[in-house]
């Protein structure tokens, strides 16, 4: 008799046939506490050991918390998900194994080698998402593709009776129950295009595209014909979903919005009689040009849809409810085309279809706004001054309180009884989940999943200063100092400039562009909030549409001349880096720094402006920032291109480039190493192939450390 087959999943273990002791003993866990620093330097292959929190949900008691943990597995070059539960105190934190009732495992004993190799590919199959509760508390959700294609499941909170809920033909993305848990609505993608095989039936082996019109790929993947749908159907138990009515029939639009919306974009009414959802219902040539999506509402009794935010040209998204049912709060942008506008609060009182800008006078953006319990307030993240914090506003009067405060950045909150749980991060640590008083601001970290790996780290200092810029503005600027800074000693510096070109640098933790990674490796940085950031205000973050090459260019300046009269400082081996817009700031300083620097690292960086243009797929972001296409205005802000710089290129450049980077594709790249080569510029090319506008697969991540940390030390160090 063969020995029992053990199932390993990514993610959630899957232990069938197999003893509790087996289980336990054989059981692949990742434990922080088994991770040694070395001399308390972060290397990046710590930084990859890290865990990364998702799927943060509070029970409808209010009495615990759920959430994933995500480790990267180095070795194997993928991601384990653990799921755990706990009180929302932070006491006793379980793991939750997943144990799913099997027919097939006879097959263990008696299936024979090529039966065995069957089920261990369908358990690798066995992934674990969209992790949540039911609205009675009573069950874990979560999508799983253990019987092939991704459905719903339920499980008890001991990971025990696992239920599969539907078996929808293709599979579901996500899913959301009603209130009330009559129905479920869940989103599946749902094909309208025709492919050239369709159109070619008798050539079905071709790999052709043919495209007629704009969007035919976005971020990091070519469209796939399918659009994404919301589907209604009744909730029941006894057998599985197998229809439901689709309440976008026909409709080529897509929610969530395409490709980071999530199920915050879509949501029930608190009475569940009605869908609100987010999307942009435009196709091709507008599409690309425009911001405006809208909010729309779907009553199941009458099977009709209305849009609720028509009046406005821009982003609508992101809809809460409040307890009553009798207003909706979301997230608004004024103005169409513009990404980067305010992000306003708006509040519609659903029976007279009055709507309130409770944020008018508040010169800050706001994200994720959620309801207290008792349906007179709002709290939100904001940004003031680069950190992002929690605030409340009061209704109806609208008076805005801001609760936390300090060097960190709070992402998501969530209202339990009498807290705030919400995640954290900050340059020095990476996001875990805290319990925060709504009335003193003081915070808890009741997760601290990385504490036996941070606890073993000596950090550097991370310091606020604030820089006179050329035209006499105050422009706070991060300095982060080698955890074993001597101010005796001088230290190469690096100059990091933030991507966008409007995302604020803030107290963010980075897999990539981590500062604490860079102090380790003895460089002071200095990250400045340069012109078209946000946290102060609308004038200051809107300068920089028009402007590439101008004022946000000499507050690159006016920092790192700043901080190189410091006797710290070694002025002669300076280096500037950055991504994206960050990565265009490279390419431009490499024409006009004047002998300020002796190395450049871009990475997905814009090279030639012009073909940016033609070649990126959100037109409407290049239409905003560039005003208008460049045989329409050739003279004018075309004229800041690095391209037309690069005869003054003198200057060592690593530059680093994805290729399914569609935002801004890695032909720029190529140029940029292809001009440095040919003006006989030190340069070297990292390209990954799979990889798009950000490294995401761990051993990826770590050949690019390795590479930045390698080119700079060459050039800042030799």
């Amino acid at each position: 008799m063969k020995k029992p087959v053990l199932l390993i999943l990514t993610g959630l273990a899957l232990m069938t046939g197999c003893s509790e002791k087996t289980k336990q003993e054989m059981r692949p866990t990742f434990k922080p506490e088994n991770v040694k620093v070395e001399n308390g330097i972060m290397t990046p292959e710590i930084l990859w050991s890290m865990g990364r929190i998702g799927n943060l949900n509070v029970s409808p008691d209010h009495q615990k918390v759920l959430f994933t943990v995500t480790y990267p597995n180095i070795e194997n070059n993928s991601f384990n998900t653990d799921l755990f539960v706990m009180d929302a105190d932070g006491t006793n934190r379980q793991r939750i194994e997943t144990q799913f009732k099997s027919n097939w495992s006879f097959s263990f004993s008696f299936g024979g080698k090529k039966k065995a190799v069957e089920v261990e590919k369908k358990a690798k199959r066995n992934t674990v998402s969209a992790v949540n509760w039911r609205p009675d508390g009573q069950k874990i959700t979560f999508l799983s593709e253990y019987n092939g294609d991704r459905q719903l499941y339920e499980m008890n909170p001991n990971g025990k009776e696992v239920v599969q809920i539907s078996d929808i033909p293709g599979g579901i993305s996500n899913y959301k129950y009603s209130p009330d848990m009559e129905h479920l609505l869940f989103v599946k993608d749902v094909k309208l295009d025709e492919t050239p095989e369709d159109m070619y039936p008798d050539l079905p082996k071709t790999n052709a595209r043919i495209e007629d019109d704009l969007m035919y790929r976005h971020w990091d993947s070519w469209h796939d014909y399918k659009y994404s749908h919301i589907f209604v159907a009744p909730y029941q138990t006894e057998k599985h979903i197998t229809e439901a009515t689709d309440i976008m029939e026909n409709e080529r639009f897509d929610t969530p919005l395409q490709p980071f919306g999530g199920m915050e974009q879509i949501t029930w009414t608190p009475d569940g009689q009605r869908i609100a959802y987010t999307c942009k219902k435009l196709s091709g040539k507008d599409y690309a040009l425009s911001t405006n999506s809208d909010i729309y509402l779907y009553d199941l009794e009458k099977k009709t849809t209305v849009n609720l935010t028509e009046e406005n040209p821009g982003y609508d998204k992101n809809p809460v409810f409040s307890p009553d049912g009798l207003r909706m709060a979301w997230e608004s942008m004024p103005r169409d085309g513009y990404e980067a506008d305010k992000n306003r609060l708006l509040v519609k009182d659903l029976e007279t279809g009055r709507v309130i800008d409770y944020t008018a006078n508040f010169d800050q953006d706001i994200h994720a706004p959620v309801w207290n319990l008792m349906g007179d307030a709002l709290f939100f993240i904001s940004n003031r001054h680069a950190t992002e914090d929690i605030y409340r506003i009061n209704l109806p009067g609208g008076d805005i309180h801001k609760i936390t405060d300090g060097k960190n950045n709070y992402t998501s909150v969530i209202p339990a009884g009498g807290h705030l749980i919400t995640t954290r991060m900050s340059m020095s640590a990476p996001s875990d989940i805290f319990a925060v008083n709504p009335v003193d601001g003081s915070a808890k970290n009741i997760s601290a999943i990385n504490q036996p790996i941070l606890n073993q780290i000596k950090m550097g200092k991370v310091e606020k200063r604030w820089i006179t810029t050329t035209d006499n503005k105050e422009m706070l600027t991060w300095i982060i100092y080698p955890p074993n800074f001597d101010p005796e000693k001088k230290y190469p510096t690096l100059l990091y400039c933030q991507g966008g070109p409007q995302s604020s640098v803030s107290q963010f933790w980075s897999y990539r562009w981590n500062f604490q990674m860079m102090a380790a490796n003895d460089y002071i940085v200095v990250a400045p909030n340069r012109r078209g950031l946000p946290g102060f205000g609308r004038e200051w973050n809107e300068q920089i549409s028009g402007d590439y090459g101008g004022q946000n260019m000499q507050d690159y300046f006016s920092a790192i001349d700043t901080m190189a009269k410091e006797p710290y400082v070694d002025e002669e081996n300076l280096g500037a880096v950055g991504a994206s817009y960050g990565g265009y700031s490279v390419y431009w300083l490499a024409g006009n720094h004047d002998k300020r620097f002796s190395a450049f690292i871009s990475h997905c960086g814009v090279f030639n402006q012009e073909m940016m243009y033609t070649t990126t797929e959100e037109m409407f972001f290049v239409n905003w920032d560039l005003k208008k296409p460049y045989w329409e205005m050739p003279e004018k802000h075309y004229n800041f291109s690095p391209h037309l710089f690069v005869e003054k290129w003198d200057t060592p450049l690593l530059v680093i480039h994805g290729g399914k980077d569609f935002r801004i594709p890695y032909t720029q790249g190529m140029a940029a190493f292809n001009a440095a080569k040919l003006r006989g510029v030190p340069s070297r090319f990292l390209f990954f192939p799979e990889e798009s506008h950000w490294v995401l697969t761990p051993q990826n991540g770590i050949l690019w450390q390795r590479e930045f940390f390698g080119w700079l030390d060459k050039w800042l160090k030799e």
